[in-house]
């Protein structure tokens, strides 16, 4: 059975930061492939700043076309709303039974997942890896998608804040200006 982590986010853009710790996740946790599950948009915290799902997706999968076992993935976007994690692990374990699915979450999270729906079943039935983004921890990476927004707004650089290719897109289409 292939170990699968399920890396959710807005990638709102995806950054340098989410792609280093999608890989210490993949090693730490010896996950086979980490998915990161590219969040549909909640109709009712609909944001100026929030780009369509399609184009964080373009960006997701632009970002991690080299990366060896990173994967960006839609597959939230086709399941109905709201978009709950227990229903998305539901639907993948069905479609996906050669995969032990991993949720990885933050522990910013971790301190309110038991107001998660359904929070019980899913610590029941499915590893839960708990990540701290920690200053000075070995391989942090200080970046913020909101700060990179912020940034290109300003009309500051982004560079080396998120992969080249991504850095094109978001120019070339001028998101968050």
């Amino acid at each position: 059975m292939k170990r699968t982590g399920i890396f959710g986010g807005s990638f709102n853009p995806i950054h340098n930061g989410h792609i280093s710790l999608a890989r210490q996740l993949k090693e730490r946790a010896l996950l086979d492939e980490v998915w990161l599950m590219v969040s549909p948009q909640n109709p009712l915290k609909r944001g100026a700043d929030l780009l369509c799902d399609e184009a964080r997706l373009e960006m997701a999968k632009a970002a991690l076309q080299d990366e060896q076992g990173i994967v960006a993935s839609d597959f939230e976007m086709y399941l109905p709303r709201p978009s709950y994690t227990w229903h998305t692990l539901q639907a993948l374990s069905r479609d996906y039974p050669d995969r032990q699915f991993v949720l990885m979450i933050g522990g910013d999270n971790w301190q309110l997942f038991d107001r998660w729906y359904k929070a019980d079943e899913i610590k029941a039935n499915y590893e839960i890896v708990v990540y701290t983004r920690t200053p000075g921890d070995p391989g942090f990476i200080d970046i913020s998608s909101t700060a990179i927004r912020q940034r290109i707004h300003d009309g500051r650089s982004i560079h080396g804040l998120v992969p080249d290719v991504v850095e094109e897109i978001i120019l070339k289409n001028g998101y968050y200006a």
